[in-house]
């Protein structure tokens, strides 16, 4: 089993890592200036962790009350972070007996759940779009950090533009 720590800390970021020998030990970056809330950093950061494959089944995550610490946040913080990615099948949390990554199957939503998320998806990018522009920032400076987020993920090829039912076709 694989314990991973929080590690030495730089401005606003820590240093995630694994006991186990890493030529690149994945990053939890938390920005306590930030306006994105803390908890949303940290579930997030883990996800990206989670799917980078950073952190793998069986890997022991720190104690909540642990990672708060060494994070500077209340242990609830963490707890919550630690119950959503619970939730979305990543981690098993044993009561008493530490936080484990857990194997997890792809989600396959249904046509129903796929369209909600769409949704759900767009209206945050929507929201997104807004505030980059009320900022003072074009939709091609946006377009060009989401690429670069995509590369970084490794999932930048683009899925071919779909014409929304029912349109298109038309002439």
């Amino acid at each position: 089993m694989v314990a991973a720590y929080i590690d030495v800390r730089v401005g606003p970021a820590y240093s995630l890592y694994t006991m186990a020998v890493q030529k690149n030990s994945p990053t939890l970056v938390v920005d306590l200036d930030s306006s994105v809330p803390v908890v949303q950093q940290i579930a997030g950061g883990l996800r990206r962790c989670l799917l980078d494959g950073d952190l793998r089944p069986g890997d022991a995550l720190p104690s909540s009350r642990a990672l708060a610490r060494d994070l500077g946040v209340h242990f609830n913080t963490v707890v919550q972070a630690y119950r959503e990615l619970e939730a979305e099948g990543w981690l098993e949390l044993r009561r008493r007996a530490g936080t484990v990554v857990v194997e997890r199957r792809a989600p396959r939503p249904g046509v129903g759940e796929r369209e909600r998320l769409a949704r759900r998806f767009g209206a945050a990018l929507d929201d997104l779009l807004a505030r980059y522009e009320a900022r003072g920032l074009d939709r091609a400076d946006l377009e060009d950090r989401i690429d670069e987020v995509l590369d970084r993920s490794g999932t930048s090829e683009r899925a071919p533009a779909r014409t929304p039912a029912g349109k298109g076709d038309e002439e």
